[in-house]
């Protein structure tokens, strides 16, 4: 197969009607309208709907009730935009719904502003809505690896009842890059006999719930949702490591700064300074195992996390390197991306070097 020239936000949805998305509701806003636009075009086509809500409030609880109905389901918003979501989507979970959702982030906080940020991390990872619920949370770093993602979070979601978000940047979304469309590997999945699709007067009616009003109830199904993540611990880190071999300086970096991270090792090491890149592809379950193994190295003297932020990832490594090493933080804020030459300074301010 040849590889086409791909714009990020209509590869993605091109990638989802490939996974077999068959509706998609959403309300729009940029730096992500191109996925919408294209999807109003395309579903059709393939015998599915496309409505454009009238709020993401609205979008978000039509997503619910697809997934209820055991439909491939999908919507994408931009960091504001996800924010209105949250409530529905801690529905979606509590309901053990699958689904999935992408955010183009913009800078923040607020309404902010169209560039790329880096700034949603802690409400991707760490439940942006009420209550005790994860996300499965996948960041792709091209618009190669967003394709190739975006297709396999649906099987994901189907796989473990659960949301599925996927999260990318303006520069995610508004670049164009060559994307081949290959078929991804295929899950075992099990039927969706749950799903409130009519009875057929085959078997008693389904019920989709997230209501438990006796506490020892509403206990009893987030502990037995929470076995649940923690079998997607065990199975769905996502990790990708670079120049480990001899570094001194480990940077950790995910997106497209895991990008920028990757040319600046390049340029460290032709001036004989040895770093590596640790990026982590799912940032929940995030890769905290292969951290803290790589912080036990005895030539590992340092952690450098660089982000599109103020310091989000930045927790998490320091909780996966767990004192073994210090752990040191670059960001930029607001939609400016780091720049190579700023990531080689950090590294040689850290190892002593001259700038």
């Amino acid at each position: 197969m040849s590889k086409e020239l791909w714009k990020g936000n209509e590869a993605i949805a091109e990638a989802a009607v490939r996974a077999g998305c068959k509706y998609f509701f959403g309300y729009p806003i940029t730096p992500q309208n191109e996925i919408s636009e294209y999807m109003a075009s395309r579903l059709p086509e393939v015998g599915g709907c496309f409505l454009q809500a009238e709020s993401e409030v609205a979008s978000i609880n039509m997503v619910y009730g697809a997934s209820g109905a055991g439909a491939r389901v999908m919507t994408s918003s931009s960091s504001p935009g996800i924010s209105l979501m949250q409530e529905g989507i801690s529905y979606i979970a509590a309901a053990e719904l699958p689904c999935v959702v992408v955010n183009i982030v913009r800078g923040g906080p607020g309404l902010g502003g169209i560039q790329p940020a880096q700034s949603d991390y802690f409400q991707a990872c760490k439940g942006g809505g009420h209550g005790d619920y994860k996300l499965v949370v996948l960041a792709p770093n091209s618009v190669q690896e967003a394709v190739d993602l975006v297709q396999e979070a649906f099987d994901i979601a189907d796989l473990y009842r659960t949301p599925v978000l996927v999260l990318g940047d303006g520069m995610i979304g508004q670049m164009m890059e060559p994307v081949e469309f290959y078929p991804i590997p295929k899950r075992e999945l099990p039927e969706k006999n749950w799903a409130a699709d009519g009875t057929r007067g085959k078997r008693p009616p389904n019920i989709i719930n997230s209501l438990y009003l006796k506490a020892e109830e509403c206990e009893i199904e987030n502990l037995r949702r929470y076995e649940k993540y923690a079998a997607i611990q065990k199975s769905e880190v996502k990790c990708e490591t670079y120049n480990l071999e001899n570094a001194e300086v480990v940077c950790v970096a995910y997106g497209m700064t895991s990008r920028v991270v990757s040319n600046a090792i390049d340029t460290l090491e032709k001036a004989g300074i040895n770093a590596g890149l640790i990026r982590p592809v799912s940032l929940w379950p995030f890769p905290s195992g292969i951290i803290a193994e790589v912080a036990a190295l005895p030539g590992v003297k340092a952690f450098l996390t660089v982000e599109m932020s103020m310091g989000q990832m930045v927790e998490d490594v320091r909780l996966a390197v767990s004192g073994k090493k210090p752990v040191h933080f670059y960001g930029r804020t607001g939609g400016m991306v780091p720049e190579v030459s700023a990531v080689v300074n950090e590294v040689k301010r850290i190892t002593g070097e001259e700038i």
